[in-house]
């Protein structure tokens, strides 16, 4: 009885570690150090993004971040769902998983249950950057306008292939309905 009590309790820590566990990076990426999140923080369009079930059927998608008063950062996600013609949104918040100044941050919009948001590239404007999250079935490319200069585009996509992601794979971004 004493095993079998050890063997779920295990079984228990493994399944909690794995829910609560703290966002991760892919390997060979690294998070944008110096960050500013100030300057992070506004509305940004996706241009390109690796689909997955929670943008499925998703255009014309921005992110739009805002300060939290408890330092957390506000993520409001927004696309238009183009089966059911309808706009979708998720309301969620980012934290910081080391300093503020390395742009590694866990993201949640569902509860305690947390995604890695890493910013590996951006300008030195911050007008354009490339997102990843734990794993390499998440990347995205960003941008403060609809559209991305070819030579950031085509800088992003060898460093994400670097990375080990399939670029091919990507996902391009319409952006043809206002809101």
């Amino acid at each position: 009885m004493k095993i079998r009590a050890i063997i779920h309790f295990a079984i228990l820590f493994i399944i909690m570690t794995g829910l609560f566990s703290c966002a991760t990076i892919p390997k060979g990426a690294v998070a944008v150090k110096p960050f500013q999140k100030e300057r992070y923080l506004g509305k940004w369009y996706e241009i390109g993004r690796m689909d997955f079930k929670f943008e499925k059927d998703l255009n014309n998608t921005t992110a739009e971040y805002s300060l939290n008063d408890d330092g957390t950062i506000r993520v409001i996600n927004k696309g238009y769902n183009t089966k059911k013609e309808k706009w979708k949104q998720a309301i969620g918040k980012a934290k910081f998983i080391e300093e503020e100044n390395i742009a590694m941050l866990k993201v949640s919009f569902f509860g305690p249950f947390y995604s890695g948001y890493n910013v590996i590239a951006i300008d030195d404007e911050y007008r354009y950057a490339l997102v990843c999250g734990k794993s390499l079935k998440y990347l995205w490319i960003l941008s403060r306008e609809i559209s991305i200069p070819i030579k950031i585009k085509e800088e992003y996509l060898k460093i994400a292939k670097e990375i080990g992601y399939h670029t091919t794979d990507l996902l391009w971004v319409e952006h043809d309905k206002p809101k």
